[in-house]
């Protein structure tokens, strides 16, 4: 071996356990932290009133839609306390889910020029995945193993309802989509994501303020089951934990709850605003919440005791 070459390999080693050493010590910070007490982790104002859309990379950097002007995309990297411009949607465009896939391709859904936009892994430039004119205003984003999106689909306007899209990815990466079929008229479709096999496809309606579960086969929603009611304040966005426990935004009530499969209501975690809008899992063990919130204008997070669904698909060492 040269002497060049030993000398590179020794750099490399020694990066390597640096990048150790910061994980190491992120997790043990992480885990000195209590449970399910939320604060304030960007400054107030730095997203605009239409914040959403939080999603985490395999690396751990966050990312929300609307930072400082519409049609953006703003990114936390990994121990920053302010969040920085990664990119900007082409104009007219405007965010709101986010979504990556095993590959580290990053999905916006643009509820404007109804498109999902797709960022490949070490790019800026987002391009057209799926485009079509059925759509009311895409708005949240869940993704399978295999890299099927599913997207809510709300109409707001009288008569209010909304639909499911099911979105694969064709052999020359474009993506396929269809509206799925159900037994019940859906309500006003919203947050969204899937329980840790996959089987199950839970949904926000927002103005029945409830949660439904459909099983999915192929485009078809099948057997729904109503899993919980709320008596007041509207429903965003939800995210799931490996246990199938749902985290659900309450809009207006200034609270997370944690839902099991069956309905039973078992936490209400306060955070720092009234307005939660969405919120996503992440951190380097992947029992962070980060919520983005519309009061203030900034995220928020707090430590649960359980990972997400999506860190441990995505880094499945992890769990």
């Amino acid at each position: 071996m040269t002497k060049a070459r030993r000398h590179l390999q020794a750099r490399l080693i020694a990066s390597l356990l640096v990048a150790l050493s910061v994980c190491f010590v992120d997790r043990s910070n992480a885990a000195d932290e209590p449970l399910f007490v939320s604060k304030r982790i960007t400054p107030p104002g730095e997203y605009t009133s239409g914040i959403e859309g939080p999603a985490v990379d395999a690396s751990g950097n966050l990312y929300g839609v609307n930072f400082r002007e519409s049609g953006t995309i703003g990114k936390l990297a990994v121990g920053a306390s302010k969040s920085q411009l990664f990119t900007s949607l082409p104009s007219g465009s405007i965010g709101n889910g986010i979504r990556f896939d095993r590959q580290g391709r990053m999905y916006i859904a643009d509820f404007k020029k109804h498109n999902v936009w797709v960022i490949e892994p070490g790019e800026t430039t987002p391009k057209i995945y799926f485009h079509s004119d059925r759509f009311n205003q895409p708005n949240d984003l869940a993704i399978a193993a295999d890299g099927t999106l599913y997207a809510s689909d709300p109409r707001f306007a009288a008569p209010a309802g909304g639909q499911i899209w099911r979105i694969t990815r064709g052999a020359d990466g474009k993506g396929r989509g269809e509206v799925m079929s159900s037994p019940r008229r859906l309500g006003v479709t919203n947050g969204l994501d899937l329980s840790p096999d996959g089987a199950t496809l839970y949904v926000s309606e927002s103005n029945s303020r409830q949660v439904w579960a459909y099983r999915l086969d192929g485009d078809k929603l099948i057997d729904p089951r109503l899993v919980r009611t709320f008596a007041d304040f509207e429903v965003d966005g939800l995210r799931t934990d490996i246990d199938g426990r749902i985290y659900l935004a309450r809009l207006s009530a200034g609270k997370i709850a944690i839902i099991g499969a069956d309905g039973s209501l078992q936490r209400e975690v306060p955070v720092s605003g009234k307005q939660p809008t969405n919120l996503t899992f992440g951190g380097a063990d992947g029992k962070t919440v980060f919520v983005t919130q519309k009061e203030g204008r900034f995220i928020e997070a707090f430590r649960v005791d359980r990972p997400g669904r999506e860190p441990c698909l995505h880094l499945p060492g992890m769990c």
